[in-house]
């Protein structure tokens, strides 16, 4: 399996160097405060990063939120096994 992964690696290496030897020609991308002149591989790089990093952030909300709804939940189970365990405590009356 480990075998595999850097089989893997190695071919996804060698295509990112491909993409790159092959669009290597500057490129002009102009943004609000100015403008910025990198090869087109760069570019495509940093803008795959970015969607990285804004996906990562985007999420980061919905996973903080479950943790927050888990950590309840085990607190409310946590009441209620407590509760069962009392009343199990209990001794049974029998008055007939």
């Amino acid at each position: 399996m480990r075998l595999f992964v850097y089989l893997l690696f190695l071919a996804v290496l060698l295509v990112c160097v491909g993409f790159a030897v092959i669009n290597a020609e500057p490129v002009a991308v102009s943004y609000y405060f100015g403008e910025l002149t990198a090869p087109l591989s760069l570019i495509v790089v940093i803008a795959i990063i970015a969607g990285a990093l804004l996906g990562i952030v985007a999420g980061l909300g919905m996973v903080l939120g479950a943790k927050r709804e888990m950590s309840g939940l085990r607190r409310q189970l946590r009441l209620k096994e407590k509760e069962v365990s009392n009343l199990r405590a209990i001794p049974i009356r029998d008055e007939h």
